[in-house]
């Protein structure tokens, strides 16, 4: 059985008698011809199979009668995403600050965990002497897939705590660009919300009762035609926050499909939402010295803001 989900093609099927004792790399092609056995062998070693709800990585693993088996397809690239040198912003023995690409996925999904932020950091961080030994690893911050920019983690005991804490508590400001659909009126100001997740619509909105709250202040930066960059600080850190509330007040990202962005602009084609997480600011969870780091705009972004420009 095939199921098309959130851009997703998920294959599951019930092992049946007949088919017992194969292989997971042959098992699937031969139940889905449009899967090559390559293809099934890199989607096993991203982290994308499942036997009986439980993730494998293992292609020689032989499936039985009764086995209830998936293959989640993300439709990303099937090379795994590797830290580099020029990623990392800033690291010290207490928290690792990096650049993120945008169309990396943040933490496991069921399509892959190998190559997201979370486990190329756990490779990044790996002892060469110890190997075996699991790095420390406190994710205390999320960006969207589509979102590029700045994003710290907490890298040992001592700063997991102190830094959840301080994103619990606000005292992380963390500043983004973004391209929106329209003009904001005013063009500067403050949206507050009680945002609430629909689970059928996989998306955020702002309710009356029943959510958390929520705090964005914008600012435009530019305008354009019928766009506009802003530069957005958000006061909590809320799923899909910045998304979320500049929909509804009529200022879409750029990109943003899932929130009513447009995907083209003229003649400029959009494969992402265009949110870039540019400044975060904050005291050292353990030396309590003062950290600013800021980015520039990345290349994507800064193309499509010098033809609009240019337009």
């Amino acid at each position: 059985m095939t199921k098309n989900v959130k851009k997703w093609t998920i294959y599951r099927f019930k092992v049946e008698d007949g088919q017992a004792g194969s292989r997971l790399d042959q098992f699937f092609p031969n139940a889905a011809s449009e899967l090559s056995r390559s293809l099934v062998r890199k989607v096993i070693d991203l982290g994308g199979v499942h036997v009986n709800g439980r993730r494998t990585r293992t292609c020689s693993q032989y499936v039985s009668a009764g086995d209830r088996v998936e293959l989640y397809l993300d439709h990303m690239p099937l090379n795994a995403y590797r830290i580099s040198s020029q990623d990392v912003v800033f690291q010290d023995k207490y928290l690792i600050v990096l650049n993120k690409p945008a169309m990396v996925e943040t933490q496991p999904t069921h399509a892959r965990y190998k190559g997201t932020l979370y486990e190329a950091l756990q490779h990044h961080l790996i002892d060469p002497f110890r190997p075996r030994q699991k790095p420390a690893l406190g994710m205390v911050q999320r960006l969207d897939r589509s979102t590029s920019g700045l994003i710290v983690f907490s890298i040992h005991p001592e700063a997991h705590k102190k830094m959840t804490s301080m994103f619990i508590d606000g005292s992380v400001e963390k500043t983004y660009l973004a391209l929106v659909v329209g003009q904001p009126d005013p063009v500067f100001g403050e949206i507050q919300s009680l945002l609430a997740r629909s689970r059928r619509e996989n998306r955020v909105h702002s309710v009356v009762a029943g959510g958390k709250l929520a705090i964005t202040r914008y600012q435009t930066v530019t305008t354009f035609k019928n766009c506009s960059l802003l530069r957005i600080q958000i006061l909590t850190g809320r799923s899909h926050q910045i998304r979320a509330h500049m929909a509804e007040s009529g200022c879409p990202l750029i990109g943003d499909q899932r929130y009513g962005g447009a995907t083209s602009i003229d003649a400029l084609e959009f494969s992402r939402a265009m949110l870039h997480a540019q400044k975060l600011k904050f005291s050292h969870p353990v030396t309590g010295q003062p950290l600013d780091f800021s980015l520039p705009m990345p290349d994507d972004m800064r193309e499509a803001v010098d033809f609009l420009g240019r337009r």
